[in-house]
């Protein structure tokens, strides 16, 4: 224990020396976590139509009054033909192009149907989908009150009328969903990095010689490097809470002894895979690369920008073998959900079993040789 304390007094030390660590310390969360959240928000809104009148009835007047009034639409131009207003589309200043054939009014007064057209520029997927089932739920509501005030309405002697209502995020706020997320991600780019740097800036510096030659056991050496990082770790989550509390209000309705229970096994997972790498490497750059390639994967297989659901079946395999994703989900359900502990009892069986193989790999894989 005594050759355990100076060696932790040591990597402390290292620590405060560096500059650029600390600034990870209490910069990177308070920018992550204010730019991501904002960056990453999906709501769609301002999208640019271009409708092309060709009737100019009350009817169609009606429909593209009922648009702009929805509040996701901003009417950019009215031009006369559809050849006219491809150049919107094309230019990307227009998001999608709305017909109306002549005749709309009088054939729906008439044969009670009508079709448009609705053009959309799909590059952008998400805008390009939410955008189309904006316009086809404005256009639903139009149906109905047209039907109704022609009388052509047809009303069954039996409805079934829906009521819905949304749990754990009434109001969808969006920032419920991405801020546990990105929290998730803080703990795992600074952790992962930093321990991935570890031991091969020993091999760098030519320290490692010297510590191979002392007394100190190879368990000793690989968890002195591990708890002043975990340490940092949890002082970050700590920092990303109190900044989700203060910009987006987002308060954990679950436990906060459950939240740092998890986030604590998580740490030592993930700070044994980035030991394991330190251990692989010659040097910091070669560290560096191998940490970015995983943690490429970690993020886009975790579910915090694509639903875990719908991954394909190798992806979904893929995710149960990272402890990424098992985290993330817990994490979510914590802050959002309020879930204890017997709800993700598993996630802590599968986290401990990834601390320790990933740590017995790296204290295997570390060579202590003269």
């Amino acid at each position: 224990m005594r050759r355990l304390k100076f060696l932790l007094e040591k990597e402390f030390k290292q620590i405060f020396r560096d500059k650029a660590i600390i600034a990870m310390i209490f910069l990177l969360p308070i920018l992550e976590l204010v730019l991501i959240p904002l960056a990453m928000n999906f709501d769609v809104k301002e999208i640019n139509v271009v409708v092309v009148d060709n009737d100019h009835s009350s009817y169609s007047q009606k429909f593209i009054s009922k648009l702009g009034a929805s509040g996701y639409f901003q009417m950019i131009a009215d031009p006369i033909t559809y050849k006219q207003a491809t150049p919107y589309l094309d230019s990307g200043d227009a998001d999608a192009i709305i017909t109306i054939p002549q005749q709309f009014e009088e054939n729906l007064v008439r044969e009670g149907k009508q079709q448009i057209g609705i053009f959309v520029d799909a590059i952008n997927g998400t805008k390009s989908s939410l955008g189309s089932a904006y316009i086809l739920a404005v256009l639903q509501d139009y149906n109905q009150e047209i039907q109704l005030y022609t009388g052509n309405a047809y009303t069954p002697p039996q409805q079934i009328k829906v009521t819905h209502s949304l749990w754990y995020n009434p109001l969808a706020d969006y920032y419920w969903f991405s801020v546990p997320g990105v929290l998730v991600l803080l703990v795992t780019i600074v952790g992962g990095f930093l321990t991935s740097l570890n031991i091969v800036s020993e091999k760098e510096l030519g320290t490692i010689e010297q510590i191979n030659v002392s007394p100190i056991s190879k368990w000793e050496f690989i968890l002195a490097k591990m708890i002043p990082f975990w340490i940092v770790g949890m002082l970050i989550f700590t920092i990303g809470l109190l900044i989700a509390w203060a910009m987006y209000g987002v308060v954990p309705r679950g436990s906060l002894l459950n939240l740092y229970s998890l986030t604590a096994v998580y740490l030592i997972a993930l700070l044994g895979f980035g030991l394991l790498i330190s251990t692989f490497s010659d040097n910091q750059l070669q560290s560096m690369f191998i940490a970015y390639f995983f943690i490429m994967i970690f993020i886009m297989m975790s579910g915090l920008f694509t639903s875990i659901d719908s991954m394909p079946y190798w992806a979904r395999v893929i995710s149960d073998l990272l402890p990424i994703s098992h985290y993330m989900t817990a994490i979510r359900n914590i802050i959002v959900k309020g879930s204890g502990f017997i709800d993700l009892k598993w996630t802590y069986i599968y986290e401990f079993i990834f601390a320790i193989v990933l740590n017995a790999l790296a204290i295997w894989n570390y060579r202590k040789t003269a």
